[in-house]
């Protein structure tokens, strides 16, 4: 057991050196535990010959954990009213956002790079996602999450990614009856959900048991297994009951304040250190033109389909180009996708290597830039106390 003990102290030391790091640098802390895990995972190999454990059991599972609470987080931070308003504007730049990146790096793959069918395609499907994961997590530290602006963005992050699930399963994944079950159980909860949680919080809530907690939780994996059972990912519904309980859930300030400490805190570090782990930079030195071609190839895609689409919806010219950015970033569903298809023998090692580290590198590059040089500073929130019990 002491191996288990050790290892987390491992894990949590890195994840308190990225948190220092991205205090010293001002980046984000997701983007910073990235970069640490890439580099641990070197520096250890070279160092002792081992790995840092990222296929562990219960490190898979604490990761998974984390992908899984921060993605109902970020659902939870979509205002209802906003997104009414704002639905057309969301919608139309998470769906370009999708399609450009899909259809040009599918392209790319397929004519520069001489990658098989298959896999051209299942990299027009892993470039053209948006990290709810990343965009959240630096939304939150700069308090935009608040603003109507932040809630769009995110807005958009979501439709970006539903496309992106949607073309997953229907290029690649089974429709089965399990398919079926899973959607039909999903519209029946996310019905009922918005009725029954507010009602069973005023009755049993507001205890030192953290009964809210167990309730999510208990609804969050449930739906994950479902998810997975289906052959589906366990964050997409994860995303969809953090929207449908954004009127409820998302209001109560104090129980958001205390899944963020879980998450952020625990769970989070896990995720974004594991990503990181899994870049080989052996592999990218030795195949440098195809990920700067993917790379690029992402970052141009979505540059050139979301930037005039946020002109077209009356954005200033920072925030536009802001949006644009943040839209460019890729974590989760573009490692999933890519991880499914390794598991499925769609691409090889190799191209498995090129691609995550292109995903890696899409959450990193533009997220610095535009923290760097182009936040809407006139849209940051006044500094206000947190609540307190």
């Amino acid at each position: 057991m002491y191996e288990v003990w050790g290892l987390a102290a491992l894990w949590l030391g890195l994840a308190l050196v990225a948190t220092l790091i991205s205090v010293w640098f001002r980046i984000a802390t997701a983007l910073s535990e990235i970069v640490v895990g890439t580099v641990a995972q070197l520096i250890i190999g070279a160092l002792i010959g081992t790995t840092m454990g990222a296929d562990q059991p219960w490190i898979k599972f604490l990761s998974g954990t984390g992908a899984i609470v921060l993605t109902f987080l970020a659902g939870a931070e979509l205002d209802p009213v906003v997104f009414r308003v704002r639905w057309k504007e969301a919608t139309a730049i998470g769906f370009i956002s999708f399609l450009g990146p899909f259809l040009g790096c599918t392209a790319i793959a397929y004519w520069l790079l001489d990658w098989t069918v298959k896999a051209s395609w299942l990299t027009g499907v892993a470039m053209s996602t948006t990290s709810v994961a990343v965009v959240y997590a630096v939304m939150l530290e700069l308090g935009l999450n608040r603003t109507d602006f932040g809630k769009a963005v995110l807005a958009a992050c979501f439709i970006t990614d539903l496309a992106t699930v949607i073309a997953l399963g229907l290029i690649f994944a089974p429709f089965s009856i399990r398919t079926l079950i899973f959607i039909g159980v999903g519209i029946v909860l996310f019905l009922i959900l918005p009725c029954l949680t507010p009602w069973f919080f005023k009755r049993y809530g507001g205890r030192p048991s953290e009964l809210e907690a167990k309730y999510l939780l208990l609804i969050l994996f449930g739906l994950g297994s479902l998810a997975t059972w289906a052959e589906s990912e366990a964050v997409l519904p994860a995303y969809i009951v953090g929207m449908v309980l954004a009127g409820t859930v998302g209001k109560d300030h104090l129980l958001i304040r205390r899944l963020r400490t879980l998450t952020f805190g625990l769970l989070t570090p896990f995720y974004f250190i594991r990503a990181g782990s899994y870049v080989s930079i052996p592999a990218l030195v030795a195949a440098p033109i195809p990920l700067l071609v993917i790379f690029l190839g992402k970052m141009v895609t979505k540059i050139i389909g979301v930037y005039p689409a946020t002109k077209a919806y009356k954005y200033a010219q920072k925030e536009g180009i802001y949006t644009t950015l943040l839209m460019s970033t890729g974590l989760t569903f573009g490692s999933i996708s890519a991880l499914f298809g390794l598991s499925h023998g769609i691409i090889d090692q190799t191209q498995y290597s090129i691609m995550i580290a292109a995903v890696i590198a899409s959450a990193v590059v533009p997220t610095i830039i535009a923290n760097a040089f182009f936040i809407p500073k006139y849209l940051l929130p006044k500094q206000e106390p947190e609540p307190v019990e």
